[in-house]
Parts: structure tokens; sequence; C-alpha cells
């Protein structure tokens, strides 16, 4: 690639691909050529059971990759305030269609979640927790912390309220998490950094009150029923594939669990291709996440900071949510594993957020300034 594009050309592909962190952008292939290994391993039952058609699911996956890695090239070609500006764009037409899906939306699995445009359906949501980061980290980056502070929690406010209504509570998690990280790495006092925890934790405790199915899959978590649940399914899965796996498609567990190739992959993957590939990604993720605050740190601008910071913990924490579901260490919720999980807008949507992110810790993003 280097004789393609010379250190002298000024294209903007030429310019793209000697300011871009190629290692960085090297770990993510990694991570989605995985995936489209192991929703092809994972997927056949579901689709025959669902759609008596055992490639349905590994033919849609691919439908939606192909466009989310052409999604995360076309945003990583983007300036700074490009990415500010999607990002505003997306916001504004993301958070009325997650409104539209909490009031018109079809109830999927007792949530609205999702609108229908055309013949596909979207959640909007997915995109706008990317959007709502870089706008927390606009705000924080141009205004004095308080005036930050409040309007960040205003919009957040919004989005975690619409959240709640669908219902969506890990999402919502995430969402807050995220903000409360930002906020504290843009300088937020400790007092208000001990509030915002104390508000977390007052907000974990009224889920737990006010939604049913919050409370039933915490007493479950603490008091596992016996009956053979999918989490114990999993369990076994893990246990099962030993060091190397049964073997790519020899799984036996994924039969039984529905959501082997979504909310369960990591499980799937142990049973069929054992504990060193689960470690594989989880290491995978880790080198993202270190790669990416390291590249973060280097930046000069304040937005580029905060908004690939977010960005780049949001990635992580929704894969750590995840794999700490698939090994019992925490309640289940529906969230899938970044571009592993089989998922239309969800893999949409972290195309365009690891696109924003690979954007914002570019050797020339880094000396320009938005604020």
């Amino acid at each position: 690639m280097s004789t393609v594009f010379p250190r002298t050309d000024r294209s903007l592909l030429g310019t793209w691909w000697w300011t871009v962190d190629r290692v960085l952008l090297a770990g993510v292939l990694v991570l989605v050529f995985v995936g489209v290994l192991v929703v092809l391993a994972a997927s056949p039952p579901v689709g025959v059971l669902r759609h008596k058609d055992p490639h349905h699911f590994i033919v849609r996956h691919l439908a939606f990759t192909v466009p989310a890695v052409l999604l995360l090239f076309a945003c990583s070609l983007l300036a700074p305030l490009g990415v500010l500006r999607t990002a505003k764009a997306l916001a504004a037409v993301g958070v009325p269609l997650t409104a539209l899906a909490v009031l018109a939306g079809p109830e999927i699995n007792g949530a609205h979640r999702w609108v229908r445009i055309g013949g596909l359906q979207l959640q909007p949501s997915e995109f706008v927790k990317p959007a709502l980061v870089v706008l927390t980290a606009w705000l924080a980056s141009s205004r004095a912390w308080y005036t930050a502070a409040a309007w960040s929690l205003a919009l957040a406010g919004v989005v975690v309220g619409l959240l709640l209504l669908q219902p969506d509570l890990g999402m919502a998690a995430i969402v807050l998490a995220t903000l409360g990280l930002q906020l504290f790495v843009a300088g937020l006092p400790w007092i208000l950094v001990l509030a915002f925890a104390v508000l977390g934790i007052v907000g974990a405790l009224s889920a737990y009150e006010l939604f049913p199915h919050v409370a039933a899959r915490v007493d479950q978590f603490m008091a596992p029923p016996a009956e053979f649940t999918q989490i114990e399914k999993a369990l076994r899965a893990v246990a099962s594939g030993g060091l190397f796996g049964r073997g790519p498609g020899e799984g036996i567990v994924k039969f039984s669990l529905p959501d082997a190739h979504t909310d369960f992959v990591y499980a799937a993957t142990a049973e069929e291709f054992g504990i060193l590939a689960c470690l594989l990604i989880a290491g995978l993720f880790a080198f993202l996440l270190l790669r990416g605050l390291w590249r973060a740190h280097e930046a000069v601008d304040r937005f580029c900071q905060l908004a690939a910071v977010g960005l780049i913990c949001q990635l992580a924490l929704q894969a750590l949510v995840n794999m700490a579901v698939n090994l019992n260490l925490v309640p289940t919720k529906g969230m899938t594993l970044p571009f592993v999980s089989y998922g239309g807008s969800s893999m949409l949507a972290i195309g365009i957020a690891t696109g924003w992110a690979l954007a914002l810790t570019r050797a020339r993003a880094r000396l320009e300034r938005v604020t």
C-alpha cells in the first residue's frame, strides 16, 4: 500500500492512509472477520428454526457487515469538524425516530425499539448512542464545566427517558456510564463525580423496583432457578469447549440456545473454537481500548480527546457487558458483542462510531482544533 500511496500523495485517500492508525484499523478488521466466522458457525440452527433456512442469518450478517465497513471507512475520512456535524445530524434524526419507535413502533419481545423504513427495520437508538458521545465532547470542550454538565445531562436525560420507555435499560446504563466517564475526564469536580455515582446507584435500585423484568433477571442471577435457563446453557457451552473447542459447526448447545448468534455469541465461540479463541477476542477488545486511549491522549484538541475517549470506552464497555453476561458475572442484558454478534442496526452504528474514533485519532486530526 505504501507504493500505491507515497508520502508525497496529498489526495484524500493518500492523506488518510498516512494519517490513520493502521494498527487500530487492523484490529477492528480482525474482529469483523472473527464475527463472520462465529456467526457462520453459530447461526444455522436458529436460522432453520425461525426461517427454515440455515444460511438466513449469515447472509443477513454479511449484508450488514459490508455497509458497516464502508461506513467505517467513510467516517474515518472525516475531519474533526465533519465528525461533529455528522453527529449533530444523526442526533437530529435519531432522537425523533427513537420517540417514534416508542409511540408507534412494532412490539418485539415486549419492547418498542424499532421503526420500519421501507423494507428495513432499524433501531434508531443505536445511532443516537455514539452521536450523544460526540455532542457531549463538544459541549465539554467548548463551555465551562457547569454549563457543559448541565447541557450534557439534559440531552442525556431526553435520550435515557426514551430508552426507559422502550424499555431498554441496558443501553440506558451504557449511555449514562459513558457520559459519567466523559465528564470525569473533562474535569468534573470530585463532589459531582460522587453525586453522579450515587445517582447511578439510586437509578439501579429504582429500576429494580419499577421494572418487573429487571427484578426477575436480578433475582435469577442472585438465586438461579432449578430449571435449565439460557445462562446455564451458555455456561455449559463455555465449559464443554475446552482450550481448542469442539470444532467449527460442531457445537451442541447452540441448538437449544436461541440467541447463540447474538447475545450469547461469546458462549457459542467458547464451545466451537475454545477458550483460547475467547481470550483472543477479549484481548482484541483490550488492545482496541488501550491503543485508542493512547492515540486520544496524543490529541491536541480537547474535543478530539473527549470524543475519542467516549467512543472507544463505549465500545469496550458494551463488549465487557456482553462477555460478562455470557460468563454469568452480571445479570443478563440484551446487548450484542461489537463486530462479532449478528445485528443490523448495531453493526451499522458501531461501524459509524468506530469510523469516528479513527477519524479523531488520525495524526492530522490530532493537530486540528475544533474549539
